[in-house]
């Protein structure tokens, strides 16, 4: 009987190669793999039709699927090559790491959240923050591990050579670095210990045990079970489930947090692939890129960008080419002192985005089940990379595939964001970016809780939140979530609270956020073939009550609360004018009107209602200047008349441009201000007058220019003597006002 140590990388191309002819040369009868015992019973998924790498193995506990943890898998694996020759050859093959059952149910104890298997291996297997492989790295001239266990591992073919040469490396590394060791560590090395006793107590001949090169010295020798077995006594325990999941290249970088990650996933599965002539293939990829991106790519650049490589190389001393000669030839001969196509390289080849695929077979908790079995009918694709999905929600396919995407950002899974549209029919049309993250499979287990259906469990948590909402805005807002997502066994539950809440609610803010959504819900009501005839009774009521607040709600507001309410008054004016109704639109306008003429109100909103009035012809210009003369003239302070343009004016500054009466009050007014009380205005007016468009501000600069009383009159406009020295005067304070151009001294000497 002989036990054979193979200490790897976890994820290295050159140590699953030599792996898997060091396996071909022993021909084990027992395959022992670190790695979760629960999971043992998935391990027959390895190498069948539609698991596809990289994925990865799923371990939670059922009762708080919060707490899991990941154990990915690429192709170039050593442990997934294990796994697959062992299947393919009909080997026993089993995990023999400590189990998570006890790894969780410890972290529990501990009242410590659940982290990744990244967070407990190094690259080298080594389980604490220390590095001891940088300095061999160091020592043999080499700026970091990584390019380090690159070049000595790697991009090597030999097999039995190389993982004698990693035990004697290691056990001269644990013996230099001291005995200390983490508890968890020392547990799990004699569990991996007890689990190779069971494989010789079984008869097992030639056992092949597959484990991070670190835990190697370890496990060469073997102290008394019993020792062993008492270290483990006492383990608390969780019940665990496994599973396997789709896992990213670019969840196997060091770069999205993952401990035991590789710095280029897509180039390790490329030295994979091509072995010898990875350099050749790599430089060939590089040049169909770029020239697929419109960038000079020729075969002339691969011959000489495969030189310079080879040259580097040799430079080095090194066997061949790595990933740093190789990205220093292509900077020199492809990019012509620009960043742009490395850039392009790194993303789309260094780390090569790639989801990898799980089969239906697989167990998983029913609400996974359903959800993969949706994206599989609407073919839907999951992938890594941002996708774009135009939706016309008149085809009921495009509806479904809506309603798919609405329900899973109800459960909180944010597989895609919803695009603002320009020059489409907008209740018929959905734009959204898909972005599958292989986090979301925690999440849709941890959603199981509220039901074994997506529809069910949507259904559920929108009864539990509208329970929990507590203001019109926020239970609003869920109404517009439910209907997009479908969930129409919510509606009416909802409605009703809406309906009480809203009778309760004095708060005139409130009442304003809650119309938006709302009318959102109306308007999407006949794309969604949804019933919304109760809903418009509850908007109905909201807009009266929002009517009979207004004008009071305006009153002795601090600044900062009105500038608040000023954006919920805007978006609550565009919700009613969706609406369409003249009864409310007759009570709404009935409403501005009395805050607007309303002393009490704040100008800010004062000046916003009558903007609403006048630009919806409620109000003639003649009347909106009347108040306009109002507010601007000396008795009121100048900076509540200040913010009433602001209201009056931001975000328009055609009314000026276009209207002689209003600009004579305001240009009459600015006029007026003595220069101490102007300089403190100027922010507040330089505020309002950035919020113009750069035509609208350009506009009005060359009326200001020109407004050396021409317009001083009554009637026509009349040409006037202008005085040049005191207009000059004016211009640099306009200049500044207007954050406009300096303009021409000459335009008047005409």
């Amino acid at each position: 009987m002989s036990v054979h140590l193979f200490g790897i990388r976890h994820h290295g191309p050159g140590c699953a190669r030599s792996l898997a002819a060091a396996l071909d040369a022993l021909r084990p009868d027992c395959i022992l793999v670190e790695g979760p015992p629960e999971a043992d019973e998935l391990l027959r998924f390895a190498g069948a039709p539609g698991l596809v790498p990289p994925v990865a193995l799923l371990v939670y506990a059922p009762a708080a699927p919060q707490r899991a943890v990941f154990y990915p898998f690429a192709e170039y694996s050593p442990e997934w090559q294990a796994i697959r020759y062992a299947n393919l050859h009909a080997v026993p093959v089993r995990f023999c790491d400590l189990p998570q059952a006890h790894r969780l149910g410890r972290r529990d104890e501990a009242e410590s959240e659940a982290e990744s298997e990244a967070e407990t291996m190094a690259a080298d297997g080594e389980p604490q923050r220390v590095d001891p492989l940088r300095w061999l790295a160091e020592a043999a001239g080499y700026g970091d591990t990584e390019t380090w266990w690159d070049h000595l591992v790697e991009q090597r073919s030999d097999s039995l050579d190389l993982f004698g040469a990693i035990a004697e490396m290691m056990t001269v590394m644990r013996q230099e670095t001291g005995s200390r060791i983490d508890p968890l560590e020392a547990q799990r090395e004699a569990y991996m210990r007890n689990a190779i006793r069971q494989a010789l107590k079984q008869g097992h001949e030639r056992i092949a045990v597959v484990c991070g090169a670190w835990h190697v010295p370890a496990l060469a020798t073997l102290p008394s079970a019993k020792s062993d077995t008492d270290s483990l006594k006492g383990l608390p325990k969780e019940k665990v489930a496994a599973t396997w999941v789709p896992w990213s290249h670019g969840r196997l970088t060091f770069a999205s947090g993952y401990g035991a990650g590789v710095v280029a996933p897509g180039w390790y599965r490329h030295l994979w692939r091509h072995r010898e002539r990875a350099s050749l293939y790599w430089l060939t990829e590089v040049a169909t890129l770029l020239r697929g991106h419109d960038l000079d790519a020729s075969p002339a650049h691969v011959i000489e960008a495969s030189r310079l490589a080879d040259t580097l190389a040799a430079l080095r001393d090194r066997p061949r080419p790595g990933l740093d000669e190789l990205m220093e030839a292509v900077r020199t001969v492809f990019c012509y002192d620009s960043d742009a196509p490395l850039r392009l390289i790194r993303e789309r080849l260094l780390i090569d985005e790639a989801l990898g695929e799980v089969p239906d077979d697989v167990p998983a908790v029913p609400l996974v089940q359903d959800v993969f079995a949706q994206q599989k009918r609407l073919r839907m694709a999951v992938r890594a990379d941002v996708t774009e999905l135009d939706l016309d929600l008149r085809q009921p396919a495009h509806l479904e595939k809506s309603v798919l995407l609405h329900r899973l950002a109800l459960l909180g899974i944010r597989w895609g964001t919803v695009q603002h549209m320009r020059g489409r029919s907008g209740t018929f049309h959905e734009l959204w970016r898909l972005l599958w993250q292989p986090e979301f499979a925690v999440d849709l287990i941890e959603a199981s809780i509220w039901g074994s259906t997506l529809e069910g469990a949507a259904t559920a948590i929108a009864f539990d939140r509208a329970a929990k909402a507590q203001d019109l805005p926020e239970l609003t807002a869920l109404m517009e979530q439910i209907l997009l997502a479908d969930v129409r066994d919510a509606v009416a539950p909802v409605m009703t609270r809406i309906q009480d809440i809203g009778t309760l609610t004095p708060d005139l803010g409130l009442l304003l956020a809650a119309l938006p959504p709302l009318v959102n819900v109306l308007r999407y009501g006949s794309a969604r073939a949804v019933d919304t005839t109760a809903l418009a009774s509850v908007v109905d009521g909201l807009v009266t009550r929002a009517c009979i607040a207004l004008p009071y709600g305006l009153r002795g507001l601090a600044d900062e609360v009105a500038a608040g309410l000023l954006g919920q008054l805007i978006a609550a004016d565009q919700a009613i004018r969706l609406l369409q109704a003249d009864a409310h639109l007759s009570a709404w306008f009935e409403a501005l009107a009395s805050g607007a003429l309303s002393e009490l109100s704040h100008p800010l909103l004062a000046g916003r209602c009558v903007r609403i009035l006048t630009e919806h012809g409620h109000w003639q210009t003649e009347r909106a200047a009347q108040q306009l003369s109002r507010s601007c003239s000396k008795a009121v302070a100048p900076l509540a008349s200040a913010h009433w343009l602001e209201g009056f004016l931001q975000g328009s500054g055609a009314l000026l441009a276009h209207s002689d009466q209003l600009w004579r009050i305001v240009n009459a007014w600015l006029l007026a201000q003595p220069a101490e009380v102007f300089t403190e205005l100027l922010p507040l007016l330089r505020r309002t007058v950035g919020s113009f468009t750069p035509v609208e501000r350009r506009e009005l600069g060359e009326r200001a220019l020109q407004a050396g009383g021409r317009y001083a009159g009554t009637g026509p406009a009349q040409p006037v003597e202008v005085d040049l020295a005191r207009a000059r005067r004016v211009v640099p304070i306009l200049q500044t006002l207007f954050s406009i151009s300096p303009l021409m001294e000459t335009a008047h000497d005409e």
